[in-house]
């Protein structure tokens, strides 16, 4: 017999709305992965001519991935549909602008917050996600 707590929690947990995802990329390792096949299969044509238009386009195909890894781990919380890579697009309003995320119209429900961060050695990014009630 579960207790009153117990219980409670439960049922908070089985309603819960939101959901945060992150990633952490070692931009020095993911060099190694960054080859043709890989962006063709992570990235949108939009993504890879952002990151193209930087001279450190290294860094940013890394933060791109970490911001879609972020959001695959916050949606997968919430979501158990197959999702693709390509179908959560990073985009930015301007260039080295506030990020934003396009997702499939199955998950037009979703509220998204996305920050990203990079140095020389790291790119991360953290997703906070909501369900639209």
């Amino acid at each position: 017999m579960l207790s009153d707590l117990e219980n409670s929690v439960n049922q908070l947990t089985s309603q819960r709305t939101f959901a945060v995802g992150n990633d952490l990329v070692h931009i020095e390792n993911f060099k190694v992965l960054l080859c043709d096949l890989f962006k063709k299969k992570v990235y949108t044509p939009a993504e890879i001519a952002y990151c193209e238009s930087f001279s450190d386009s290294l860094q940013r195909y890394a933060s791109t991935w970490a911001a879609k890894e972020a959001v695959y781990k916050a949606i997968k919380q919430l979501d158990s549909s197959p999702l693709g890579w390509k179908k959560i697009e990073i985009t930015r309003s301007k260039k080295a602008g506030i990020p934003n995320v396009i997702l499939p119209e199955h998950l037009k429900n979703y509220e998204l917050s996305l920050s990203i961060s990079h140095d020389a050695e790291y790119a991360w990014a953290l997703a906070l996600i909501n369900a639209k009630v």
